[in-house]
């Protein structure tokens, strides 16, 4: 049982594990994490401002109801009620349908869904998902932060505008060009999509908009008409956001608010992965780590999987391969120390995180005239062999997909969601809850040899079968599967609890934050796309 198994070994395992010191050090965490070992770059927490006042980690929170706070609590518990678990796995829950128009839905997007879980806290995730006005299409992005929460704020709050912008005419950035000139009100440019709790941050929101018009001056600038294709324009807008972050944190700047949290942002960082989606044409963006897949339903019923990103990280032999092309020979064997990018980072592609970006001096520079970097948990520190930066960059990769009528969903998540779940068992999860919703639920088939082990996991499925029908959201379904399954694949309610309430000092060492979203295609509307051509 889950009470005598798994939680008694977490409790064992957390009070003989290793307590990590150090207020605003950067250090390195080893984390148990299922089936191998994995590094991330950590920070210790500590308040940025005075009580009362706005911080980035305080601009998204979600529901932690009933979760422990220390590994020392005399009376530590795993008890959930199944409603009390509910309440804390659908806390972020976001769901959008596209409206018809006229009865006839002309968008390739039917409805996304999206949910997160925190493990950190606060959680280091972000998400967006947004309708361009200008231009057509809707975009959809998940961000995982890590050094704190503040790179994936600013990333998910401005990278879609700087696609967006990328994309548009210059007829159209003219005539915002000219509001913006005569003080009148500009042309929206986005309908954002958003959870009540995803909150911008309004303090510095004036300084974003002032880069973003910079660089809509600089494409006007420019002698032909931007003309940008998608590919190009994802790829433009990911390089220049990640220039601002470096260069407004470089920039004289009186309000010490402002500054802070330009610090926060340059010093943390954060991968994305955004989906661009315009009738057939799917384009998909990746920096890091986070992942984008294609569920595929062939014309026998069967499903497939189609990847649309890789990870890049120490285990990608072309990201192996391009570092080593972009630094001196004698370097080979110092880029990846322990699977780490310089020893350091799991990515070796990320917004932000100028510290492996700026030369020593110039982080010297920047930071021996900040305050106190210790409460912005921003800690001065160069890597051994750290001789021909930049070691990192935000460029991404795109994907281009043509979208076909068997093409019924994307999915977009963070590493959290990964590390727990296959591409397969993904496509599994959603597929089958297709299957239900359309009341055509899969019949049990016994596995040979029958042993009692197989035959309660097949009891735990007839338990589970109700409680999992009770999410409506997609992305919460594969939470639940992602912390509660067994070996079997059922989830464990007693398990799940018990991820559930981990106490905070410990989450980190079982689960990371957790962000899905999952965009369902109209296939009618894809058929009638290439109808149209014909």
């Amino acid at each position: 049982m889950m009470s005598g198994t798994v939680s008694s070994w977490i409790l064992s395992s957390a009070r003989n594990s290793i307590v990590l010191q150090g207020k605003g050090r950067l250090y390195s965490i080893c984390i148990p994490n299922r089936n191998k070992i994995k590094w991330k770059l950590v920070f210790s927490k500590t308040r940025l401002y005075p009580a009362g006042s706005c911080s980035l980690d305080n601009t998204f929170s979600l529901k932690k109801a009933f979760r422990h706070t220390s590994t020392e609590e005399e009376h530590f518990s795993f008890q959930l009620s199944p409603s009390q678990i509910n309440d804390i796995l659908r806390a972020g829950e976001l769901s959008h349908k596209v409206l018809d128009l006229n009865g006839k839905n002309a968008n390739s997007v039917l409805r996304f869904e999206s949910n997160q879980l925190a493990s950190n806290t606060p959680i280091e995730d972000r998400r967006s998902a947004a309708t361009c006005l200008q231009t057509k299409g809707m975009m959809f992005g998940v961000f995982d932060g890590h050094a704190g929460s503040a790179c994936a704020q600013a990333v998910s709050e401005r990278l879609l505008h700087y696609i967006a912008v990328s994309l548009m005419s210059r007829q159209t950035l003219e005539e915002i060009e000219l509001a913006v000139e005569c003080m009148k009100p500009v042309l929206p440019i986005l309908q954002w999509h958003k959870h009540p709790n995803d909150v911008e941050y309004r303090e510095i929101t004036s300084q974003y908009f002032e880069s973003l018009r910079v660089y809509w001056q600089h494409l006007l600038d420019l002698d032909t008409e931007p003309g940008f294709s998608l590919e190009e324009a994802m790829i433009c807008a990911f390089k220049r956001l990640d220039s601002d972050i470096s260069l407004e944190v470089q920039a004289p700047q009186e309000n010490e608010l402002m500054r802070n949290i330009a610090l926060q942002v340059a010093f943390s960082g954060a991968t994305a992965c955004v989906a661009h989606v315009d009738g057939v044409h799917l384009h998909v963006a990746n920096t890091g780590d986070c992942r984008a897949i294609l569920g595929v339903c062939e014309e026998d019923g069967t499903w497939s999987t189609l990847p649309l990103t890789r990870d890049h990280n120490a285990f990608d032999e072309f990201e192996i391969r391009r570092l080593k092309r972009e630094h001196p020979r004698s370097e080979e064997k110092t880029l990846f120390v322990n699977d780490r990018l310089l020893g350091i980072l799991m990515p070796s592609r990320a917004f932000g995180d100028v510290q492996l970006k700026w030369s020593k001096e110039l982080q010297h520079s920047i930071l021996e005239n900040s305050c106190d970097l210790e409460a912005l948990n921003i800690y001065q520190y160069v890597p051994p062999n750290y001789h021909t930066p930049p070691y990192l960059t935000a460029e991404p990769e795109v994907t281009y997909h043509k979208l076909r009528s068997k093409d019924k969903f994307l999915v977009i998540a963070s590493d959290g969601l990964w590390e727990m779940l296959s591409n397969e068992k993904v496509v599994k999860l959603v597929a089958g809850q297709l299957t239900e919703h359309h009341m055509q639920k899969p019949q049990l088939a016994f596995e040979k040899p029958v042993n009692l082990g197989y035959m309660h996991s097949l009891l735990l499925q007839r338990k589970n079968r109700g409680i999992a029908s009770l999410d409506q959201n997609i992305a919460t379904h594969l939470i639940r599967h992602a912390i509660g399954s067994n070996e079997y694949g059922e989830v464990d309610q007693e398990k799940l609890a018990a991820m559930l309430t981990l106490p905070e000092d410990l989450a980190r060492m079982y689960r990371d934050d957790i962000t899905v979203t999952v965009v369902y295609f109209n296939s009618e509307t894809i058929e009638n796309c290439y109808r149209n051509k014909e």
